[in-house]
């Protein structure tokens, strides 16, 4: 693949070196670029994560299924971006998710003898690495937080607190309606549905992707249990 060395300083494991010094640490070292079509799967749920994967071109999606089979999506990952770091060492390294190319992907894998050597010779690249990890944990402790909502209007009050700024009340939505749907695992009527409701309520205004918090504090008692 062309500027993989470019597209590896860009990411938050290489964060801060040059491309001339990633390559320098790589060479001679063992790694696969592995191609993948649209949909098809990278790495299964509870199979073992053994390997670094590093997302080189184009995006995937970590998915999940519930007790009932439906599928929830956990979110969205766009090139450059390792995957799964926080699940290659550990006595249960397995992946927590379902991760699936949303169009043609390029996946860098890295043995983790050689991630090892990687983080032994280079102080950038063990401090990149433990802030990513810790961020995935981060992350991840938010989004069980928010698989706990249960019910839609929960959810929504959640997201709008969790992502608007302290001193505003509207903030711009990054996903479409049906991109939303998809992250609270819920339909999009259903998803419509429920905006009307909290709208009529006074709680917010929502105007294509713009939205506006009425009633904050009624929207904080939506999440107090």
């Amino acid at each position: 693949m062309e500027n993989l060395f470019n597209e590896l300083s860009r990411t938050n494991v290489f964060n801060g070196l040059k491309e001339e010094s990633i390559e320098d640490l790589l060479h001679d070292k063992p790694f696969q670029l592995k191609e993948y079509r649209k949909d098809e799967y990278i790495a299964h749920h509870n199979e073992v994560c053994s390997n670094m994967l590093i997302l080189v071109k184009g995006s995937v999606r970590g998915e999940m299924s519930d007790f009932s089979g439906k599928r929830l999506k956990i979110e969205d990952i766009i090139a450059p971006r390792p995957l799964a770091a926080a699940f290659i060492f550990g006595s249960n390294n397995r992946f927590p998710v379902d991760i699936i190319a949303n169009e043609p992907a390029t996946i860098m894998v890295i043995p983790s003898d050689v991630l090892i050597f990687l983080l032994q010779h280079s102080q950038v690249v063990l401090k990149n690495y433990l802030n990513a990890i810790s961020s995935r944990t981060q992350f991840l402790s938010n989004k069980i937080r928010f698989l706990s909502f249960k019910t839609i209007r929960e959810k929504i009050a959640n997201y709008i607190l969790t992502n608007i700024r302290p001193d505003t009340h509207k903030f711009l939505l990054r996903q479409t309606q049906t991109e939303l749907a998809d992250f609270f695992g819920v339909t999009r009527p259903s998803l419509a549905r429920t905006l009307a409701e909290m709208e009529e309520e006074g709680l917010l205004r929502a105007e294509r992707r713009e939205i506006t918090i009425l009633d904050k504090e009624k929207l904080n008692k939506l999440l107090i249990k």
